[in-house]
């Protein structure tokens, strides 16, 4: 099975022929997905960022709260911090995935399918 070639060794449009991946990339519709795609992860991963750096900083500079039993348990805040590590991380790539699913996947697939009736499948996947 060949290899895909590197980028830069890929040949680039035919002379005459725009370069499909630049017109791509400067349309209103790309820069619109790209926009939307920002606005939804930037702030997602900042956020458990900051969680997880709060987890981190209370484990090293908060041993006793860190420690405190929670009853007559073995179960500590810093265990329930640490499974909360666990939790969140499933519960930001469910919310992803269906945001993806239902906001970005189908405005994607338009863009897409608009770009290979524009320039032809040919010249797309080439």
């Amino acid at each position: 099975m060949p290899e895909s070639a590197p980028p830069e060794s890929r040949p680039g449009p035919e002379p005459g022929r725009p370069d499909p991946y630049q017109i791509v990339q400067s349309s209103p519709e790309f820069q619109a997905l790209r926009r939307r795609f920002r606005r939804f992860v930037l702030p997602l991963s900042a956020l458990f960022l900051v969680w997880y750096a709060v987890y981190v900083l209370l484990a090293d500079y908060a041993h006793g709260f860190m420690s405190t039993r929670l009853g007559d348990s073995n179960i500590t805040v810093g265990l329930l911090f640490g499974l909360g590590q666990f939790v969140s991380t499933f519960a930001i790539t469910t919310v992803y995935v269906r945001w993806a699913n239902r906001r970005f996947d189908p405005a994607a697939e338009r863009l897409r399918r608009d770009v290979e009736e524009q320039l032809g499948a040919s010249e797309v996947n080439r």
